[in-house]
């Protein structure tokens, strides 16, 4: 092995490092202890190493976010691909998703909540962001009339995820009724579409 492949390798386990430490620590105090100050002295590096892989906090967050996005989309797969039926899919992915939110609060927050230097939307935004919304599109394609645009489809589905999630966090919406509330959203958003 070369010199320069081990380096490239210890600069890879390092940014792992950093990655997985800000996320145990937001996950276990919320985003405002993670400062790299803090990270530096998690994972016994000097914060001068924090900077030659991350710009800041924001940069980690980023970090953490694709992470997530990544990971959202393999729950999200595999809970589509474990049914049979369109609203049976549509149904499984928002609980894959409402589900993903309520077990990874820190994490959903990096991804959807805090201003992240991440582009979303374009062609510049990362594989996984990319990959989380094409789950999203499976799901709801399928239940999409010949009027509809299937992407703007999505993003209504995803809204409504979304606000469940938010506003269930935030303690506007009663726990118990969560499930009550997934199965009418994807109950009426696919008879609206023509499934049934």
């Amino acid at each position: 092995m070369s010199i320069q492949t081990r380096r490239e390798r210890e600069r890879v386990e390092r940014e792992r490092l950093i990655v997985t430490a800000a996320r145990e620590l937001a996950e276990s105090e919320g985003w405002d202890a993670v400062t790299t100050r803090r990270l530096a002295a998690e994972i016994e590096y000097s914060q001068p190493v924090l900077y030659s892989h991350f710009k800041g906090k924001d940069a980690i967050m980023a970090a953490v976010a694709v992470e997530g996005f990544a990971e959202l989309a393999t729950e999200m797969r595999e809970a589509r691909e474990a049914v049979a039926g369109a609203r049976e899919a549509l149904a499984a992915v928002g609980e894959a998703y409402t589900a993903f939110a309520r077990r990874r609060p820190a994490l959903y927050d990096a991804m959807f909540t805090h201003t992240v230097p991440l582009p979303f939307a374009t062609p510049e935004a990362p594989a996984a962001l990319w990959e989380a919304f094409g789950e999203l599109v499976a799901a709801v394609t399928p239940i999409a009339t010949a009027d509809d645009d299937p992407g703007l489809l999505t993003e209504t589905y995803w809204a409504g995820l979304h606000g469940l999630v938010t506003l269930m966090r935030s303690r506007r919406l009663p726990e118990k009724a969560h499930d009550q509330r997934l199965r009418l959203l994807t109950e009426h958003f696919a008879a609206a579409r023509g499934e049934t």
